[in-house]
C-alpha cells in the first residue's frame, strides 16, 4: 500500500511539475510579446512626437511667408532641412518592428509622415512660383500652393499627435473620447 501511495504521489508531483513548466513557458511568451509590443509603441510614439515637433518648427516659418511677413527666400534653408528630417523619420518608422496587432498603427505613422513630406513639397513649389516674375496668375498659384501646403502640414501634425496617443495606449482611436460612446438607435 505504501508503494502505491509513493508511486501515486511521485506521479502527481511529475504532473504538477509539467503543468508548472507549461504555465511558466506560456507566461514567458506573453511577457516577450508584451515587451515587443511596448518597444514598438514607445518607439513609434517617439517618432510621431519628433515629427510633430519638426512640423511645428517648420510651420511657424512657413506661416510667416504665407502671411507675407517674410519673403519666400526665407524658406530656402528651412524647406530642405524639414524635408530631410521628415524623410529620416519616415525611414526610422519603416524600420520599427510592429507586432501584427499594431501593424495598422505603423502604416498610419508612415502615411502621416509622407503626407507631411508632400505638404513640404507643395510649399516649396509655391515658393518657387512666388519667386518668379511671370505675372499675377503664377503669383496666385504660388500663394495657393503655400497655403495648401501649410494647412496640410497642420493636419499632418494633428494626425501625428493623435497617433502618438494611439500608440501609447495601444489601440486605434484612443485619443478620441467620443469613439467609446455607444451609438443611440
Amino acid at each position: 500500500m505504501t508503494e502505491i501511495l509513493l508511486v501515486a504521489s511521485l506521479g502527481l508531483f511529475l504532473a504538477l511539475l509539467v503543468a508548472f513548466l507549461y504555465v511558466l513557458r506560456r507566461a514567458a511568451g506573453v511577457v516577450a510579446a508584451t515587451r515587443e509590443e511596448e518597444a514598438f509603441r514607445q518607439g513609434g510614439a517617439g517618432v510621431a512626437d519628433r515629427a510633430a515637433a519638426a512640423i511645428v518648427e517648420g510651420a511657424a516659418r512657413i506661416d510667416r511667408v504665407r502671411r507675407r511677413q517674410d519673403a519666400p527666400t526665407e524658406l530656402d534653408e528651412v524647406i530642405p532641412a524639414l524635408a530631410e528630417r521628415l524623410a529620416g523619420l519616415r525611414d526610422e518608422a519603416a524600420v520599427l518592428d510592429a507586432p501584427a496587432s499594431l501593424a495598422l498603427l505603423r502604416e498610419r505613422l508612415m502615411a502621416e509622415i509622407e503626407r507631411a513630406g508632400r505638404a513640404v513639397e507643395a510649399v516649396e513649389h509655391g515658393c518657387l512660383l512666388l519667386g518668379m516674375t511671370a505675372g499675377r496668375p503664377r503669383e496666385m498659384e504660388g500663394e495657393t500652393s503655400v497655403k495648401r501646403g501649410y494647412l496640410n502640414l497642420l493636419h499632418a501634425r494633428e494626425a501625428l499627435v493623435a497617433l502618438a496617443v494611439d500608440l501609447r495606449s495601444g489601440r486605434v482611436g484612443a485619443s478620441r473620447w467620443f469613439t467609446d460612446r455607444l451609438r443611440a438607435g
